[in-house]
């Protein structure tokens, strides 16, 4: 298959409209070509692109930034000589001087597939500035590898935030090319938007369901996004970070695993199985101890919980991340009634609000968590019309059916 920066750099013709025009690139460090070439690189070499700027978001154009809430700076690219714009330091939004550097920007970022995912924030961001400077967007499509499925809450009127760019659930199935398009209905907006899709990406085939296993190589996006498992867990164990337990940040398996110090892990599993078997169908449970050499509980040995979502045991219509990672919480709360589960800081930069409702872009799955009388039936209740509302939602915005 091909990614649209492989298309947009082998067919000249996609590149013709901008002869003569300023162009900027959006990109991190997953921002790679087939060869793995970094299309910062690759965009530079061609005669025919006028590359006047480029953008980084969270964690960096060259992904130095290893925890959240970590800003980067902007600089000056040593080998191309252009300004490197942080959009996630100073400012989250592209400021009018930014905007100022060029005509048409290229957007070519890997995302995860979660509302969470700060690079869909960035993309709203920068559609909105774009309209107001008349500026272009074009995005050079990638694989979204979540595949297709929908899971979790809506987020509500009220909640948004830099993870939480718009009324979607947490597993939105789409990727950033589609969701461009969904941004420009949802805001009203009016620019050139344009997406240059990808060739050949069958989300619904095994064994990658959304990644083209075997074809292209992994790179993070972000620092602690490592490998194809973490991507698959990640609409769930995102809400990790709005808890005490660490997430598995400072291991070598950051965000498919959970744990503390204080916890029996093997209860935790077998409370889960006791409560709502059919949520953790697709995948398997596996009691482990890990040792986290930084973030929450550094260097302390803690009983966790890893989710494993490999052959043979996975089941990509079947597993739902956010349900079990949410189970994992009541199965907690259930044996430890008074744990101090839910971490207090200003995640994000909001202030006044827990970290759990602010990922979850609302207070009922944390409410249904604590309620002692809540039952996976009743989280299914609240969420399910959700979870089929934005399939409806998103139906016309999807540009592949395959």
């Amino acid at each position: 298959m091909q990614f649209g920066l492989d298309r947009f750099l082998n067919d000249a013709s996609l590149r013709a409209p901008l002869h003569g025009k300023r162009v900027a690139l959006l990109a991190h460090p997953a921002s790679v070509t087939a060869d793995l070439t970094h299309s910062l690189d690759a965009l530079a070499a061609l005669p025919d692109i006028h590359l006047t700027a480029a953008f980084g978001p969270q964690h960096g154009i060259k992904g130095d930034k290893q925890d959240n809430m970590m800003e980067s700076p902007d600089f000056i690219d040593p080998q191309h000589g252009i300004p490197i714009f942080s959009l996630y330091g100073e400012v989250r939004r592209p400021t009018p001087a930014m905007l100022d550097t060029f005509d048409v920007l290229l957007v070519d970022l890997q995302d995860l597939g979660c509302r969470i995912y700060t690079f869909i924030t960035t993309l709203r961001y920068v559609l909105e500035a774009s309209e107001q400077h008349g500026k272009s967007v074009w995005v050079l499509d990638r694989p979204n590898p979540a595949g297709r499925p929908v899971e979790g809450l809506t987020l509500r009127t009220g909640w948004e935030s830099f993870v939480g760019a718009g009324a979607m659930p947490m597993r939105h199935g789409l990727t950033m090319g589609e969701l461009g398009l969904w941004f420009i209905r949802e805001l009203k907006l009016t620019l050139e938007y344009r997406v240059i899709g990808m060739e050949g990406w069958q989300p619904k085939q095994a064994p990658g369901y959304g990644w083209p296993l075997g074809e292209r190589e992994w790179i993070n996006p972000s620092p602690n996004a490592p490998n194809l498992s973490m991507a698959r867990c990640y609409a769930g164990t995102v809400m990790l970070e709005g808890t005490t337990l660490s997430e598995g940040r400072g291991t070598t398996r950051p965000l498919e695993l959970f744990g503390a110090p204080d916890i029996d892990a093997r209860a935790v599993i077998h409370t889960m199985q006791t409560l709502a078997p059919h949520w953790l169908h697709g995948c398997r449970l596996r009691e482990c101890w890990f040792e986290p050499t930084f973030h929450k509980h550094a260097g302390k040995l803690c009983a966790g919980v890893q989710i494993h979502v490999e052959a043979p045991h996975y089941d990509h219509a079947a597993f739902r991340p956010w349900r079990v990672q949410a189970l994992a919480f009541k199965a907690i709360r259930q044996l430890y009634p008074d744990y101090p589960l839910w971490r207090d800081f200003p995640y994000e930069y909001e202030f006044g609000k827990l970290a759990i409702d602010v990922i979850n872009g609302s207070s009922l799955l944390r409410e249904w968590v604590d309620d002692p009388q809540a039952t996976p039936a009743d989280l299914d209740a609240f969420t399910l019309p959700d979870e089929q509302a934005w399939e409806a939602t998103r139906e016309p915005f999807l540009l592949y059916t395959a």
